[in-house]
């Protein structure tokens, strides 16, 4: 089970600002995830940035030496392989650029047709499909070469002025690539797993945020909103998820750690793709839910609702067991996790049952759309049954590894 996340608590988070700062650096301690990644990729483009800086500016006396430090940030990519592929993107654009000002420049000189000219070729130049997502630095490079040119006072400072915007790039994206090859180069023999500990993680911690304010009736517009706010930014995490699974084999490419004995054979499970996009659905229903917390009105005096509410919070409570332990999900330790997540899966049914129980005996109004409680019934069904079949899936895998 992976510490620190989603952890059980029987208050509400608190909603200040540093309070909620503070929240998102322990889930960046607690466990790998979104917060973690987003630090550590902070931290490494500091350092490239910092160490391409001392070399343009204090080594090479650089005219303009912030060319290095935004190159070295601009190609630190989430694997090696991607850094690799988007520097030399990214080299042969900047190069494209300065070349198109450079014969242009000395042919023509220095007016403004010759600025038209440059704009024209090089955003021409920058739809080429092989550029890729770098396509857009030729006019960029370009337009910064011709501010150079036109600065420079004689045609050698003009071709060393030139010269050194190349020679700064290169710099800069050879430090962002050594940064990311020598400070824990990402290695994701399993991006499917790691696309659903993110998932996972991030699930957790709303939910467990979510409960304990219910337990406490405490569902004021403020807190309702952020939720809503939180489930709509999962988005990106999805987005991200997906990806991992295309990038899982380009981690392996040029990356060091791959020789290292203990990343070596390590197994995959194709099954991980079905659980990822169960997971997926699951978040769109979370957001769903809390969508449906943040336009309720909640009528108190005429409907009893704080006994769904508690019942509703115990089965929040076992879904966030479920996402806890997913968030840890691991190949060698499936054996073990899967009979855990069939347990907990049982026992989320039947809180889930009982919330249903509970709408009835309060008669609750579940078609009135004003109010929150059919679509929470709903969606606790709905839930169930996609952690249901994330269980089933997983202890299928057990069962076939044993035969």
């Amino acid at each position: 089970m992976t510490e620190g996340v989603g952890e059980g608590r029987a208050e509400p988070a608190q909603q200040g600002r540093l309070a909620r700062i503070g929240q998102w650096w322990k889930r960046a301690r607690g466990s790998e995830g979104l917060e973690r990644h987003t630090a550590l990729l902070i931290g490494k483009s500091t350092l490239a940035a910092t160490i391409a800086w001392l070399i343009s500016s204090h080594v090479l006396h650089a005219r303009s030496p912030a060319f290095a430090p935004f190159s070295a940030v601009l190609i630190m990519q989430v694997t090696v392989y991607r850094s690799l592929l988007d520097s030399s993107r990214y080299v042969a654009a900047v190069v494209a650029g300065v070349a198109v000002q450079a014969a242009l420049g000395f042919l023509v000189g220095p007016d403004v047709l010759t600025f038209v000219l440059v704009a024209l070729i090089a955003l021409t130049i920058g739809r080429w499909p092989a550029l890729g997502s770098q396509g857009s630095q030729v006019a960029t490079a370009a337009f910064f070469a011709f501010s150079t040119y036109v600065s420079a006072t004689s045609t050698l400072d003009k071709v060393t002025q030139l010269g050194q915007i190349i020679l700064l790039v290169l710099i800069g994206c050879g430090v962002g690539i050594l940064v990311n090859v020598a400070v824990l180069p990402p290695l994701r023999y399993r991006g499917a797993e790691h696309g659903i500990r993110t998932l996972a993680h991030a699930l957790c911690d709303l939910v467990s945020d979510v409960y304990p304010a219910l337990r406490a009736h405490d569902v004021d517009p403020e807190r309702t909103e952020r939720w809503r706010a939180r489930a709509g930014r999962t988005g990106d995490l999805v987005t991200e998820a997906r990806t991992g699974l295309r990038t899982a084999q380009e981690s392996l490419h040029y990356n060091p750690r791959r020789l290292f004995r203990r990343h070596r054979g390590r197994p995959g499970f194709a099954g991980y793709g079905a659980v990822l996009e169960a997971l997926e659905r699951t978040l769109h229903q979370v957001a769903s839910l809390t969508r449906s917390l943040d336009r309720w009105s909640g009528d108190e005096d005429r409907y009893r609702y704080g006994s769904f509410l508690e019942c509703y919070a115990d089965f929040l409570a076992s879904v966030s067991e479920i996402t806890r332990v997913l968030s840890g999900l691991d190949e060698d330790r499936l054996h073990a996790q899967a009979p855990q997540l069939c347990r907990l899966a049982d026992q989320a049914q039947q809180c889930r049952r009982r919330v249903a129980e509970q709408a009835e005996r309060d008669a609750l109004p579940l078609a009135d759309p004003a109010r929150p409680y059919g679509v929470l019934v709903i969606e606790a069904t709905r839930l169930m049954e996609e952690f249901q079949y994330t269980c089933d899936v997983l202890q299928h895998h057990v069962d076939q590894r044993r035969h």
